[in-house]
């Protein structure tokens, strides 16, 4: 039963959500929300991954239709059945993974949905590409609007997104963790930017698993469990222990955000490292890399967006094969000149985009698990049902994964239930190294806890892991040791014990002069 606690009574009611319940399959997955959002307000929707947040606001957009309830918008009873309606009644949904045509140009992506019946032929190409830099300024995003959307990082992907929404002149945008890959600089100019809308009237409901944003941003909360609203007040009525407590029903537990220190694996360097890589150059500006990752052992990597650490993850895993030096496993040197020599050679690989680059999104869970042991499962070609069913079973249940069934498809799947679904699919190929990007960007508190913890239980049974995240709390729990990159070089190494936020983000910083540190420096270059 939710706590519909009006944030602010003299404040205009632009939509008004009563008993909103939504099915997939027979399983409800929304039940009964009642929730007002208001003008000129930035409301926060917080919860664990699959609790109903982001489906509400699908309902809103029109992307979801609800199976029962009912909206008004500024009073009237509106019927929201596709997104181009959401659009036309001024609400506007930027999605976590951001939605694009990867071969239009950015300008062409802005300018889409705008036409107004306007034949596409008689749309100025100069016009388009001056409107799309209006708009990306308004962020000050350093992006040219004549590139292809495919050319962009995943951060400036979703600064276009956002430029779209600002560009439709929506009066209700939902965000759904809009910040999830921009750095802090971009995260900070967003969040002036919505400072802007809400005085100009805008209502902007705010998707986000970091607590610390929506403090900043927003003055109203409203808090999901298992897809029932249980909470809704101003943000400044809950502290983050309160917080925690309603998204997962019980008190937060401390340990997780305690270091990880773990015993040297070969003190006397007897055991050559699972991962060792020599004056390894890679895409962009990548150059001179040395590292090590040892059996059991966490390495982490910092640095800022374009920083060169997705480059050197994709050349590990064979995706933008290394231009020049060595790579190493179990002190086997190895030719990595695609993702099958990566998997033959005991290479896992969780990307930063899972929607582009890992989900079979239309296909079952079962099959998006055994996607990577396929010699397993298909020995001849055909799937072995049994086998498959079999394996996908129990990585669900050992990784305790929120579904309706095993042929449920997996685009269904919450953010944090996927990453868990491709964790499992490279932990069943037994691998030596995972290399993981991101890995719990867009994931709530309580499964991100959960994923940390199985990361660690692969390390203790003598698994090697190389985690790049921007997350600095996340990076220093996990690591045993944290490397800096920093214009495509590595720029710092630290032990788990000695590796601050600060210290980290002096190395990441560019400087005139600065010189690239080996892996065992220990220190600020």
């Amino acid at each position: 039963m939710s706590m519909a606690t009006q944030a602010s009574p003299d404040a205009g009611v632009l939509l008004q959500a009563r008993g909103i319940g939504k099915s997939f399959g027979g399983v409800d997955v929304l039940l009964g929300v009642d929730l007002d959002l208001h003008a000129g307000r930035a409301h926060a929707l917080i919860g664990e991954n699959g609790a109903g947040k982001s489906t509400f606001a699908k309902i809103v957009a029109g992307v979801h239709a609800p199976s029962r309830g009912s909206l008004r918008l500024a009073g009237t009873e509106v019927s929201i059945d596709s997104p181009a309606q959401a659009r036309r009644l001024g609400i506007a949904l930027i999605h976590q993974e951001p939605l694009s045509f990867p071969d239009l140009t950015v300008a062409e992506n802005l300018w889409l949905g705008r036409t107004e019946g306007r034949a596409w032929s008689r749309v100025r190409r100069r016009a388009i590409v001056d409107d799309a830099r209006r708009w990306l300024a308004r962020l000050d995003a350093p992006v040219d609007p004549r590139q292809t959307m495919r050319e962009l990082s995943i951060a400036s992907q979703q600064l276009v997104e956002i430029a779209r929404a600002l560009a439709s002149r929506s009066r209700l945008i939902l965000m759904d963790e809009p910040t999830a890959a921009l750095t802090p600089a971009e995260a900070a100019r967003l969040f002036a930017v919505m400072r802007t809308l809400r005085a100009e009237g805008c209502c902007i409901v705010f998707i986000s698993h970091r607590l610390d944003e929506v403090r900043e941003t927003c003055e109203d909360v409203s808090v999901f469990r298992d897809g029932r609203l249980v909470v809704q007040a101003p943000v400044a009525g809950l502290d983050d222990d309160a917080l925690i407590r309603h998204m997962i029903g019980r008190d937060p537990a401390p340990g997780d955000a305690q270091r990880r220190i773990r015993p040297d694996a070969s003190p006397n360097g007897t055991v050559p490292p699972v991962l060792s890589v020599r004056a390894l150059r890679g895409a962009g500006r990548v150059a001179d890399i040395d590292l090590d990752v040892d059996a059991g052992s966490i390495v982490g990597i910092g640095g800022l967006v374009g920083a060169g650490r997705s480059e050197l993850a994709r050349a590990l895993f064979g995706i933008a094969p290394a231009r020049g030096g060595t790579i190493a496993i179990d002190g086997r040197e190895r030719r990595i000149r695609a993702p099958r020599d990566a998997v033959r050679a005991g290479i896992g690989f969780v990307p930063e985009d899972r929607a582009a680059s890992a989900l079979f999104e239309t296909l079952p869970l079962s099959v998006n698990i055994v996607a990577a042991a396929g010699k397993r499962y298909a020995p001849n070609g055909l799937l072995r049902r049994a086998a498959e069913r079999l394996a996908s079973r129990r990585a669900v249940e050992e990784l305790r994964i929120r579904c309706a069934s095993l042929v449920q498809p997996i685009g269904e799947l919450s953010g944090g239930n996927q990453q868990k679904a491709i964790l499992a699919r490279w932990l069943l190929t037994e691998p030596r190294l995972l290399i993981l990007d991101e890995p719990t960007r867009g994931i709530d508190v309580g499964a991100k806890a959960e994923f940390h913890e199985l990361l660690r239980a692969y390390a203790a049974r003598g698994g090697a892991v190389l985690v790049i995240s921007s997350d600095l709390p996340e990076l220093l729990a996990l690591s045993d040791r944290v490397l800096v990159m920093c214009e495509g070089r590595l720029s710092a190494s630290f032990d788990a014990a000695e590796a601050t936020q600060e210290r980290v983000m002096q190395a990441a910083v560019p400087r005139r002069g600065r010189v690239s540190a080996q892996p065992d420096a220990g220190a600020l270059a």
